[in-house]
């Protein structure tokens, strides 16, 4: 039987999120949440109203907590100043994040993130992952109009692949319904893991083509 990759029967490529999914950042992001919320709000609403926007653009999930676009923006620059400030020290790999790329990448299997952060701090987390040097492309809001549950983001990481022909060939892995919506609208196969904020019903509940329990079952998967 043929191996993976390009010329293979298994994986062309795999997609990744990020947060949640190769890197443990929801202590940073509901950190980086509550500082905003408290300097805009005097006192954050509960974590939970926060937690389920994550996977989204982050303009997308603030206006959800604003009145107006302007306090949108105002919350926008308060809440990326702050993670600039705290981030290097709060943000590590989760558990066999590392393994899993490599192991794919050694299969001849390429690689790509498709993330809702901006490209400055998608970078210092990748780098604080040690992960900065592992993925051919990396996808981010400024790359795309519209971004996560919108399929854009896997189109233009297909495209940059120049996989488009072969995207039943492709899986995009995530943690959020997010992820999940966008990889199945854009027409890859998709994998949920319960590694960030959202429940393994919810997950299952977007539909995923293969509901995961943890990372490593990537490496099982086949088209």
């Amino acid at each position: 039987m043929k191996g993976e990759g390009a010329n293979g029967d298994g994986w062309a490529g795999v997609l990744f999120d990020l947060d949640g999914t190769l890197a443990d950042s929801v202590p940073l992001i509901l950190a980086c949440y509550r500082h905003t919320m408290t300097v805009h709000r005097g006192a954050p609403p509960p974590d939970e109203l926060w937690l389920r926007t994550i996977g989204r653009p982050l303009r997308d999930s603030l206006a959800d907590f604003a009145a107006s676009a302007a306090e949108r923006d105002a919350m926008l620059e308060t809440y990326v100043s702050h993670q600039r400030q705290i981030h290097d020290g709060t943000v590590k790999a989760l558990v066999d994040a590392m393994e899993v790329v490599d192991a794919l990448r050694d299969r001849g299997v390429r690689v790509g993130v498709v993330t809702s952060k901006g490209i400055e701090m998608a970078r210092r987390t990748l780098a604080s992952c040690r992960m900065e040097d592992r993925f051919e492309v990396l996808v981010t809001p400024e790359d795309v109009a519209r971004g996560k549950p919108d399929p854009e983001p896997v189109h233009v990481a297909l495209a940059r692949l120049g996989l488009e022909e072969d995207r039943l060939r492709v899986l995009f892995v995530g943690d959020s319904p997010f992820d999940v919506q966008a990889g199945n609208a854009a027409g890859v196969r998709t994998a949920a893991v319960p590694s960030g904020p959202f429940s393994r019903e919810t997950l299952a509940a977007a539909g995923p083509h293969h509901m995961l329990e943890r990372l490593r079952q990537v490496l099982e998967l086949r088209p």
